[in-house]
């Protein structure tokens, strides 16, 4: 009897429980806005850093988070059509749930890359650290891969 009665109890509590989210409260107009930096080329610290992604994601209402990924020096090599496959089909995934990913035309430039050489539905900014400075002035909460 007790079981029974401390399940109903975890169910209503999780069902009905209050979420912890600060104020102003996340929604479609007022979004949780994220800007990671991949600037790693370990494959477990992007790995990592994916599985954070889908974290937050489950966490967060649908319409109510906006997550940015801007990739610049080794971190930039996730992105390239000939990376790791399983990486690839995860970040794949991700732009699915409306993740944004953006490539640093300076580290291009250096490695002698092209914008073909990159998966479909990368976008790309000519520096890539200016870009997420720019989004933290924009009020995007930075989060550095680890």
């Amino acid at each position: 009897m007790f079981k029974k009665l401390f399940l109903i109890f975890c169910l209503v509590s999780f069902v009905f429980g209050e979420n912890k989210f600060s104020e102003p409260k996340p929604s479609f107009e007022n979004p949780r806005k994220v800007v990671y930096s991949l600037y790693t080329g370990d494959m477990d610290t992007v790995n990592h850093t994916i599985g954070s992604m889908y974290n937050i994601l489950k966490e967060y209402p649908a319409e109510s988070l906006k997550i940015v990924v801007v990739a610049y020096g080794k971190g930039l090599r996730a992105l390239k059509k000939d990376a790791d496959k399983q990486t690839l089909t995860r970040i794949s995934s991700l732009m699915e749930y409306d993740v944004e990913f953006i490539a640093c035309k300076n580290t291009m430039e250096t490695m002698k890359w092209e914008e073909s050489d990159f998966i479909d539905g990368v976008s790309f900014t000519q520096a890539g650290i200016v870009e997420v400075i720019e989004r933290q002035v924009a009020g995007y909460i930075g989060i550095t891969a680890y």
